[in-house]
């Protein structure tokens, strides 16, 4: 399926604003499960305004943030510079584009896909990344898994009203949501146990019990969403956008929700040594 250069347009702003955090354990897990020690490099697909990139790039000597979202990318190289990350390059290409620039890009110790393998034609994408960590380096992805995953004690706040807000958004643009391309619907784990690399392993690392999102912060993370974007509404924008907040207010007067995204699974997959 060809890239749709529009998929996420205007979203960029709101994505880090929007979208709940991974776990606070990530970085120090795969620090550990991987072997990170500050040398090799890493490499980003699908990185978005660098959600993992950035928190990342400090244990390698170089990296590099993939995504065919201009705006994503600048976004990226913003929040990058504000934390005084200077070791990444950014570089527009969809995963599929990764072939044909080949020994371009070079090898790495990791390979990293945050909520974004689904978007690609899976298991295609993996052979050609079998060949891009050097021998022993690893596959890894991150997604935040709510199934099956034990919740902790809400805080004393509103959840987010998911159910009323998708309605409001049907109401606005009709049930079919833009989503992966669904290439293989099954499991990441076995798309990859298909490839070269085998079946990975999963590890979690517990989810965030305490994020307090306000409206606007709610109202940014739909926006950051491929099938609720901004300019999907058109010239209706202002109408969903008072509505959604009315419909917020209603649940919270006070402004305020509890967000459990769930924990953070990993999936790590290893080339032989």
């Amino acid at each position: 399926m060809p890239y749709d250069p529009t998929i996420y347009r205007g979203a960029a702003r709101h994505y880090c604003r929007g979208r709940p955090a991974y776990s606070a354990e990530l970085v120090p897990t795969l620090t550990r499960e991987v072997g990170l020690d500050g040398r090799g490099r890493l490499l980003d697909v699908g990185c978005g305004p660098g959600v993992l990139t950035v928190p990342l790039a400090p244990l390698f000597e170089e990296t590099i943030g993939l995504d065919p979202d201009a705006d994503m990318l600048a976004e990226g190289e913003r929040r990058a510079d504000e934390q005084g990350v200077r070791s990444i390059c950014w570089v527009r290409a969809v995963a599929e584009d990764i072939r044909g620039l080949g020994l371009g890009l070079g090898t790495f110790r990791l390979v990293t896909f945050g909520q974004s393998f689904h978007w690609t034609d899976r298991e295609q994408v993996a052979e050609v990344i079998y060949d891009l960590p050097e021998p022993g380096g690893s596959l890894v992805l991150v997604v935040n898994t709510v199934a099956g995953r034990p919740a902790p004690v809400n805080p004393g706040y509103p959840v987010i009203p998911h159910e009323a807000i998708g309605e409001l958004v049907d109401r606005y643009l009709g049930p079919r949501r833009r989503s992966g391309p669904g290439f293989h619907p099954d499991r990441f784990e076995d798309a990859l146990a298909r490839t070269r690399f085998g079946l990975p392993r999963v590890i979690f690392a517990p989810g965030r019990p305490d994020i307090v999102r306000d409206t606007d912060s709610v109202v940014a993370g739909y926006f950051s969403l491929s099938w609720a974007t901004s300019h999907r509404f058109g010239e209706r924008r202002p109408q969903y956008e008072a509505e959604l907040h009315a419909l917020l207010h209603q649940h919270s007067p006070a402004g305020l929700f509890w967000d459990w995204p769930g924990d953070t699974e990993i999936l790590i997959a290893q080339k032989a040594a």
